[in-house]
């Protein structure tokens, strides 16, 4: 191995271990018992019995892989059907099935803006959304976190362009848990005329009646342009998808979207999978309200114990701790302790905000969110 590189990542790999910012790999076992607060499975789907059924059906019709790109043979009627059903399902006409999150998104803002257009990106987007702002060629303003003044004075500001004007923002953000305000995103799309780009994957299942998401639960279902969602959160599955208004969007991904082009496509037993999941979704409407109730719950009891976490009712808690050896140290405690939790550091989040993320799911109970705080209140700042 050419010794120079190896001395230089040698370096890079220590600065990050004399921060306590180095990752590491920890391997998960089948029957590991602790309570999962990390994970993104909220509602239980991965393991939900009607939801393994169909994956399990799938496995022996169309075996394990897709074998081959979709513009090859991958693309299977699974695929199709999964497609139109979330479409139809979301309010949109045209849908299209990705690998990953991280592709679809570095797919629609890679692919779509373009030289002499504007993105308008709030803060705190996720990396994929950034590395394809960046990838683009389009010019990047950045307004502060859920600040809609903010963007408004910007799109003020800006002159009329040849181009066109992107505004990308997330339902519910994943580090944070909190969103903007989609009913006035939805007015100001109106009156500028802009593309709206937005994420709805930590909402899907857990907001809205038939549960799909944000924009159903404020009140502006299809408002946004462009929908980006996954199927390995709420959904339980793999694999992400782009929901669009205008079938030009479907069509350019398929044309010159590397992401979706060049790599072996999503199994079919994780459409199968997905599609069973959107029918349990569309079943646990009455349970919606416990969920989000429990998450008010639960950021009230940690108010009351001394510890700072945001007002909201998202699945997603952030534990702000600050310094990186802090934040370690309660995770340590917390996964002896019997808690399946993850410590985040920068650069996931800003310097100074490390973080235990917690993520609830459907079936916790009052003895859990006890007996978190109670190992909470041992550990010292």
């Amino acid at each position: 191995m050419n010794d120079a590189l190896v001395q230089r990542l040698r370096k890079s790999l220590g600065e990050r271990e004399g921060s306590s910012l180095r990752r590491q790999l920890v391997a998960r076992t089948a029957d590991d018992a602790r309570v999962n607060l990390a994970d993104n499975d909220y509602l239980g789907l991965s393991r939900d019995p009607v939801v393994v059924a169909a994956g399990v059906e799938a496995l022996r019709t169309w075996g394990a892989s897709s074998s081959a790109s979709p513009l090859v043979t991958g693309y299977t009627e699974l695929h199709q059907r999964l497609e139109r059903t979330l479409a139809a399902w979301q309010g949109y006409a045209h849908g299209l099935v990705l690998n990953t999150g991280f592709a679809a998104n570095a797919a629609v803002l890679g692919g779509l803006p373009k030289e002499g257009d504007l993105v308008l990106a709030d803060r705190l987007v996720h990396a994929s959304m950034l590395e394809g702002i960046q990838a683009s060629g389009a010019r990047l303003r950045r307004f502060p976190h859920n600040d809609l003044d903010a963007l408004e004075l910007m799109l003020h500001e800006e002159p009329a362009l040849g181009g066109v004007i992107f505004v990308v923002t997330e339902s519910v953000y994943s580090m944070d848990g909190d969103g903007p305000d989609l009913r006035r995103l939805a007015s100001l799309r109106k009156r500028f005329g802009f593309c709206w780009v937005l994420d709805e994957a930590h909402a899907t299942g857990w907001y809205g009646e038939t549960g799909t998401g944000m924009q159903e639960h404020q009140g502006v279902l299809a408002a946004a342009d462009i929908v980006v969602g996954t199927l390995g959160k709420g959904l339980g599955s793999q694999g992400a998808y782009v929901l669009s208004h205008a079938s030009e969007v479907r069509d350019a991904l398929i044309n010159f979207a590397g992401e979706f082009v060049y790599s072996t496509y999503l199994a079919p037993v994780n459409a199968a999978t997905a599609l069973a999941a959107i029918g349990r979704v569309r079943e646990l409407a009455v349970e919606r309200p416990g969920l989000q109730a429990m998450s008010v719950e639960w950021r009230d009891a940690l108010c009351a114990a001394g510890f700072a976490v945001p007002t909201g009712d998202s699945p997603i808690i952030p534990l702000i701790l600050g310094d990186s050896d802090v934040t370690l140290r309660f995770a340590t405690a917390l996964r002896s302790a019997g808690f399946m939790v993850s410590a985040i550091r920068p650069p996931t989040v800003p310097v100074r905000t490390g973080r235990i993320r917690i993520s609830l799911r459907r079936g916790l109970t009052a003895t859990s969110l006890e007996a978190f705080l109670s190992v909470l209140k041992g550990v010292s700042r």
